[in-house]
């Protein structure tokens, strides 16, 4: 039968939900100051770049924006049995006493954001930590929750959701993905 994908959002939708995160997000913080975006390598990176930009539109204020690499605090690196392949973290700026918005595409079990509020503690002490996504898919497996959430997209344990934000041109979209399995 095959895979079948669907869209979800489009660029349009992406972009009003991007606005929405960064404005709730200074509502939230009564503004810009001591607030530091981090993003989740690799699916925060591009998404914490067009927040940050919504925020210099809006505040006309450029916020801290780091990537942090969380490869070696995630539980399940002796489960897969493969080799973990490590990616740059590049924090640029002290995190303690900062409100600190942890930036993912997707947010599923929680296991993901759980290693990557153990990776920050290694960076200092945040005066909070927050958390934007910009799909909750639901399915947790911990007690986490997102702070800004651009949908909330309940999907099937066997579906694979994809975000595809283009660095410059391209296609922004989520996807909904189902193999369908050979009969």
């Amino acid at each position: 039968m095959g895979i079948t994908k669907r869209v979800v959002m489009d660029a349009e939708g992406i972009d009003r939900s991007i606005t929405r995160i960064a404005y709730e997000m200074l509502e939230d913080n009564k503004g810009a100051t001591d607030l530091i975006l981090v993003a989740i390598r690799s699916g925060g990176i591009l998404l914490s770049g067009r927040i940050k930009e919504k925020i210099a539109n809006i505040e006309g204020v450029e916020v801290p924006r780091g990537i942090l690499d969380i490869t070696l605090y995630r539980d399940d690196v002796v489960m897969t049995g493969k080799k973990p392949q490590m990616g740059e973290t590049d924090i640029p700026c002290s995190l303690n006493d900062k409100k600190v918005v942890l930036v993912d595409d997707v947010i599923f079990t929680g296991r993901t954001i759980r290693a990557a509020m153990d990776a920050l503690m290694d960076f200092g002490r945040p005066r909070l930590i927050r958390l934007a996504v910009l799909v909750d898919r639901g399915h947790r497996e911990l007690p986490i929750r997102p702070d800004y959430v651009g949908e909330v997209l309940p999907s099937a344990l066997w579906e694979d959701v994809n975000v595809n934000l283009s660095k410059s041109g391209g296609t922004d979209e989520v996807l909904i993905i189902q193999d369908m399995g050979m009969d």
